[in-house]
């Protein structure tokens, strides 16, 4: 092998070695490369040859794969909205509503998908002198969805259309009672259908099976948008900028997958925003103390949806659209400093829940070695957040997760967390004669059941688990992208990732594998839940920094003189107007 071929991330011996490696608490899955191809792209688009075994282990191979994802345009990836089943009924009916002063009512949902989709649509809607409101339902006294009891509130208020964003594709009563008061409803929604539709006057869901609209992984928000882009081109008008805003933090904080459309909606609503930010965005910027130059999804998602979403998750969500349209500062500012406070309490309570279950782990109340779905329920812990706790779960253990909330009636409200390997929606579908009701996406789903009903969900669960998944993807794993040198990390390559940015769902920020790295100095354990130390290879120091992994100070303080293999996150810290180029350990291994 010619020494260019040894610098690609790893050679091919060592792929076919590593193919899986077990870290101090992760299964590395390190991807296969075929060096020449890596060589090829490397040469074709001029980037490194990390960044090029990077596209390639992200299954762009080919120059138009590569240009088609690095490149996304308006043209290519945007639809024209006309596909939707139901668009033109849709588009006709809210044009009369709007001209003849006729009662909307949008109906939204609690988290940030539904808050920005309701925003959006009053936003869009109100400069075009629409008599309209919104309603969002509170998590814990009304649970989610258009219920009949807010139908027939709009009746009696004389509401004569409804539209719900985020949500109705299951309001099966709730469409029946609308029908028969003779108020018109309008569905858009993301998530998939049952085996029947509600009955509406139109529907705009592109899961739907007899739907031609071609990119299926929209969220609500990217839904709702869809329809007012047909408003204002029939009335040939501008959408105002604020719009991709709403868009952007909607689609981002519904982890809805970034790619095609979406990748392109993100991107163009994170350019808008980093020129020019709102006046809510500038005080969760604030709240989160954010000091970079730039936002990225990294920093929707982590540090400035999860505000937003915390007052749905604990409060009223009602305020945060007020929070997010007003142009008010003292009104943004006020709100902005609550949002603050819930989120701190709202991360408490994940520590509190977590905690709660990883104690019945260890006290083998859920046996780990036997089952392969976490379950629990407990009337202490709000449904807000459980939601949460059990993507942690998920991602640390590497099995599904559901927790429920459990209220003073034996019903049990739970949300659900699963691996690629096992689609929960399709699951919990097998298992409907036990639920209230269900829904959601491969990954996530939430439902509702009798408690009696609890053990007998588990066992035919744990049936189809054992049916359909290998036992070797019930563990923590990691995706490794490319193995790169610490040599390699410069401002070049730093500028090289970030045109595959935006990274979410679907196309997930790199992953690297460094080996063979000594420890500099004595690691430091921060916060007592972080450890901080420094690296040492190839006459090359860098910091790498664990979060939430307190034990791995053990292991620096254990390791003396030997070496260890590293996987990490590459990531840009800006500070007092200074770029460093930095580590986000992942996991480590005895080299």
């Amino acid at each position: 092998m010619d020494i260019q071929k040894q610098r690609v991330g790893i050679d091919t011996d060592s792929f076919q070695k590593y193919k899986r490696v077990k870290g101090e608490k992760f299964l590395w899955e390190i991807s296969q490369t075929d060096i020449d191809q890596v060589l090829k792209i490397s040469n074709e688009h001029n980037i490194s040859l990390a960044t090029a075994n990077v596209l390639y282990s992200k299954g762009y191979r080919t120059k138009d794969q590569i240009n088609s994802f690095l490149f996304v345009s308006k043209e290519k990836d945007v639809y024209d909205p006309i596909l939707f089943k139901d668009s033109k009924i849709v588009l006709k009916r809210l044009l009369k509503a709007i001209d003849k002063k006729e009662k909307i009512l949008i109906f939204g949902d609690y988290d940030v998908d539904g808050i920005t989709s309701t925003s959006l649509l009053l936003i869009s809607l109100l400069p075009l002198g629409a008599n309209i409101n919104f309603y969002l339902p509170n998590r814990r006294k009304e649970g989610y969805g258009l219920s009949s009891k807010v139908v027939k509130k709009a009746y009696e208020n004389k509401y004569d259309l409804i539209i719900t964003v985020d949500n109705g594709i299951t309001a099966f009563q709730a469409a029946d009672l609308a029908s028969k008061l003779g108020i018109d409803l309008i569905i858009t929604d993301h998530h998939r259908p049952l085996d029947k539709i509600p009955k509406a006057l139109g529907i705009i869901d592109s899961n739907q099976k007899d739907c031609c609209y071609p990119y299926k992984e929209l969220a609500g928000v990217g839904t709702i948008f869809k329809i007012i882009c047909m408003i204002y081109d029939e009335k040939g008008l501008i959408l105002p900028d604020k719009i991709y805003e709403l868009l952007m933090l909607g689609t981002v904080a519904d982890v809805a997958p970034l790619t095609g459309e979406n990748r392109y909606w993100v991107r163009f609503g994170l350019n808008k925003i980093n020129k020019k930010k709102s006046l809510a965005l500038s005080s969760l910027i604030q709240n989160s103390r954010l000091s970079k130059s730039s936002i990225d999804s990294r920093d929707i998602g982590f540090m400035i949806a999860p505000q937003i979403n915390a007052l749905g998750r604990l409060d009223d969500p009602r305020e945060a659209v007020e929070f997010l349209i007003s142009s008010d500062k003292k009104i943004v500012e006020k709100i902005g400093l609550k949002l603050k406070r819930i989120n701190e309490e709202r991360k408490k309570l994940d520590r509190r829940i977590y905690l709660d279950i990883e104690t019945a782990i260890l006290e083998r109340r859920i046996n780990l070695e036997k089952e392969n779905i976490i379950i629990a329920a407990s009337p202490d812990w709000p449904a807000g957040v459980i939601g949460l706790v059990a993507g942690k779960l998920t991602q640390n253990y590497g099995k599904p997760s559901i927790l429920f909330h459990m209220d003073r009636n034996g019903v049990l409200k739970g949300s659900c967390r699963s691996i690629p390997e096992f689609n929960i929606f399709d699951a919990l579908n097998n298992c409907k004669d036990l639920l209230i009701q269900f829904g959601g996406h491969s990954f996530a789903a939430g439902l509702k059941l009798l408690k009696k009903n609890m053990p007998k969900l588990k066992v035919k669960l744990e049936e189809l688990i054992k049916k359909e998944v290998d036992p070797k993807d019930l563990v923590p794993k990691l995706k490794v992208d490319a193995q790169l040198n610490i040599s390699e990390l410069n401002y070049s390559f730093l500028s090289e990732m970030e045109k595959l940015e935006p990274f979410g769902n679907q196309n997930e920020q790199p992953v690297f594998l460094l080996k063979d790295v000594t420890l500099q100095g004595q690691p430091q354990i921060l916060k007592e839940r972080h450890v901080k130390s420094f690296i040492f290879s190839n006459g090359v120091i860098k910091p790498v920094i664990f979060f939430n992994r307190p034990e791995l100070f053990s292991f620096f303080n254990s390791l003396g003189d030997r070496s260890f293999d590293l996987v990490a996150y590459i990531s840009k810290n800006e500070w007092n107007n200074k770029i460093n180029i930095e580590l986000q350990g992942l996991d480590v291994k005895l080299s």
